[in-house]
């Protein structure tokens, strides 16, 4: 097995050069929510292979002997979740957005995180669009911060639930995927989720930014022809 890319040293040292002025306590807070972003991610690594490996016809018995644990635990930890057609870079940014709940202190994640968590993955189409049309990604940030509700006292740990409003913006982006008649569920169909969700506070932070769903729409479609055509495949 190869090594990955990173290492302790690495966490740290990339830790303290972001908060030199951090207290060892902070630190502590800071490094607990990354631990708990690399769990996710790790998460994410191995349901992608899982998915992976049901393609090609592999039983649960199999997978769970390569996981190492019981066909059940397999099938239970691994079975189809709203996320199952989503691109790794679209599964990256709902990672994100859990992360910003937790560095503001929220107890659910609401679409204003889905929002921060599309603007934290640059190499995703919703962020390409949303700079676009504004031109500055601090303006869009500015706008999130002004709408995102006081902090609480302290970061939650573990899971964070999605607040009702994120779970509908979260099937909007299935059906808008289904709508455009693409197999897989991108940032740029979240994007097209949250702004649906009307009377969510994102979809409030498009608008006054000049979005509509509708011309968000055919701006999608528009692009994902053309990229297609030209043979972009990202």
């Amino acid at each position: 097995m190869s090594p990955l890319d990173i290492s302790l040293a690495d966490l740290i040292a990339r830790l303290d050069e972001e908060l030199p002025d951090a207290s060892e306590l902070a630190r502590i807070s800071e490094a607990r929510l990354r631990a708990q972003t690399l769990s996710d991610l790790g998460d994410q690594l191995i349901d992608h292979y899982v998915s992976k490996a049901k393609q090609t016809g592999a039983s649960w018995t199999e997978i769970g002997d390569a996981i190492g644990v019981s066909k059940q635990a397999a099938q239970q930890r691994h079975a189809p979740t709203a996320f199952e057609r989503f691109t790794n870079l679209n599964r990256h940014s709902i990672v994100l957005s859990q992360e910003a709940a937790r560095t503001h202190k929220h107890d659910s994640i609401g679409t204003e995180h889905l929002l921060l968590g599309l603007l934290g993955e640059p190499n995703g189409l919703a962020y390409e669009l949303l700079l676009a049309k504004t031109g500055s990604e601090q303006r869009i940030r500015d706008a999130i911060r002004e709408a995102l509700p006081p902090a609480g006292e302290k970061a939650p740990r573990g899971h964070i639930p999605f607040h009702p409003e994120s779970k509908e913006a979260i099937g909007q982006a299935r059906r808008a995927s289904s709508d455009l008649g693409h197999d897989w569920v991108g940032t740029e169909h979240t994007l097209l989720g949250l702004i649906r969700v009307a009377e969510s506070p994102a979809a409030q932070i498009l608008r006054d930014l000049g979005f509509t769903s509708e011309e968000l729409h055919e701006t999608v479609k528009t692009e994902i022809t053309r990229r297609r055509a030209a043979g972009d495949n990202r």
